[in-house]
């Protein structure tokens, strides 16, 4: 299924030819984002260059009662970005613009498809960057960031992408555009800023986005400590934050991402180590050498053989390296892989990994971790073969089996990758009827029809389709007022 020929022409009048498609190498390739075990064609894909247009096209789509999804570089690990109901796919990547840089009030103002990378670089002589980094910095954008508030292993100091976006521009479901915060913190009225980050495309499509920038440290001490057992290095993470010290960045790969890592990028890891722990402190220069000394104490009390310190930047960027493209060297191991992203308490590391450990064991399948340990944001990567139906179906099975570990443990469902469709049957088991109700009379306010990215996040079938009486979104350009009331559920925004 494709367009048809008469919406097809209308789309072409507004965007012009090139930027319209629908052939079946198009529809194939975005049939899915990062999560490859769900697929679905979309009924085309849109390109759109300016606002403009994008308002045009939204119009048009809502006219004809067709559903769309906004996609960026389509590096999602929940299905987000995947068209459940033949969506059409509005593609921001044309949306790359940096429209300006404030040093004095360290903001940074860029489209949704900026990379995420490109603003530290854009700034980074003027000494600041962008500090949630995730490990696909390099190829994931702003927009999609914003989407699911994502986060990275230097977002345990600094705080999540909802804790660095000041304003955005968006157009809603009906084509309104509005202006959501502004270029500093304390806007008065309800978070709408903050409603709007991580709620994975479902209130509208993000055109215009101004980050915080942050002064990049004076010095950064990073270690690596070696373990004999990924027990000990669980149990190092809780020292170190207990004694009030809160890194930069504390990330784990076990032995299996250890053997990866080496066979792709050779960062000089121990081979014959069960874990390795990646910490990092930073800021001022006086008093760090004494709180890493402290760190490196704390390590090998917790049961490290060892603790290396990187020499330079060059060392360092080894390091950091072998960590953000881990997921990645498991192509030297495995055809396919299956990320999680669960939470659980920082306190639990221990008993969850070994209860991983177990569920691998029992179904036949490797599972290896990378994670950010500082704040308990698991990354189990189930490895399996694509090509072997039963395979995929463990993998689905041990992927459900840590989930539940994650949410008998005291944790939830994601961290930074979302809902999406993966965990949208999940999310029962963490919330009561009446707060799935609540969250979905939110949506409902502005997204009425259901028309943006639909079937996403909620069990399905959902309340989605009753809740179409919420109030309609032309009275959503007051989104700066302080009251909103979605009459539907009469809950104050």
């Amino acid at each position: 299924m494709s367009f048809k020929n008469d919406i097809r022409e209308q789309f072409i009048r507004i965007l012009g030819k090139g930027w319209v498609k629908d052939d079946q190498v198009t529809l194939y390739t975005y049939r899915c984002d990062g999560l490859t075990l769900y697929t679905a064609p979309p009924m085309g894909v849109l390109f759109p260059g300016t606002v403009h247009e994008l308002v045009s096209v939204i119009k048009l789509l809502n006219q004809h009662k067709i559903s769309f999804i906004a996609r960026g570089a389509g590096t999602g690990l929940s299905g987000g970005a995947i068209p459940q109901d033949r969506s059409v796919i509005i593609e921001m990547a044309r949306f790359k613009e940096i429209h300006e840089v404030d040093i004095i009030n360290r903001t940074i103002t860029v489209g949704p498809g900026v990379i995420n990378l490109r603003i530290t670089e854009h700034v980074n002589a003027d000494g600041y960057h962008y500090a949630p980094d995730p490990s696909s910095q390099k190829a994931c954008t702003i927009g999609g960031n914003v989407a699911e508030n994502a986060g990275g292993p230097h977002t345990l100091k600094y705080g999540v992408t909802v804790n660095h976006v000041l304003g955005l521009e968006m157009v809603l479901a009906d084509g309104e555009l509005v202006t959501l915060g502004a270029n500093h913190f304390g806007q008065p009225g309800p978070d709408l800023l903050g409603l709007v980050t991580g709620s994975e495309g479902t209130f509208g499509i993000i055109t215009k986005i101004t980050c915080r920038l942050m002064p990049n440290p004076e010095k950064a001490v990073t270690m690596l400590g070696i373990y004999k057992s990924v027990r000990e290095a669980c149990e190092s993470v809780s020292n170190i934050i207990g004694q009030g010290i809160i890194p930069a960045a504390v990330e784990m790969l076990d032995k299996i991402i250890i053997y990866a890592v080496e066979k792709a990028l050779k960062p000089g890891f121990p081979l014959d180590a069960e874990a390795v722990l990646i910490v990092e402190l930073d800021g001022l220069s006086d008093g760090l050498d004494a709180e890493a000394n402290v760190v490196e104490k704390l390590l090998k009390d917790s049961g490290a053989i060892t603790v290396k310190r990187a020499l330079d930047e060059a060392e360092r960027a080894k390091i950091w390296r072998a960590r953000k493209e881990a997921f990645g060297a498991i192509g030297q191991i495995s055809p396919s892989y299956y990320v999680q992203d669960g939470v659980i308490p920082r306190s639990k590391l221990p008993e969850v990994l070994d209860e991983i450990a177990e569920i691998a064991k029992k179904s036949g399948l490797t599972v290896a971790n990378v994670f950010h340990a500082g704040d308990g944001n698991l990354h189990p990567l189930i490895l399996y073969d694509y090509g072997n139906q039963q395979e995929v179906e463990k993998a689905h099975a041990i992927g459900e089996e840590i989930l539940s570990s994650c949410i008998r443990y005291g944790g939830s469902l994601s961290g930074e990758h979302g809902i999406g469709i993966e965990k949208a049957e999940w999310m029962s088991e963490l919330y009561s009827g009446n707060s799935l109700d609540n969250m979905q009379n939110v949506r409902a306010f502005f997204n009425p029809e259901n028309l943006l990215n639909p079937g996403k996040i909620f069990p399905q079938p959902g309340r989605c389709a009753e809740s179409k009486s919420g109030t309609p979104p032309q009275q959503a350009s007051s989104l700066d007022n302080t009251k909103m009331v979605a009459s539907k559920s009469g809950i104050v925004v």
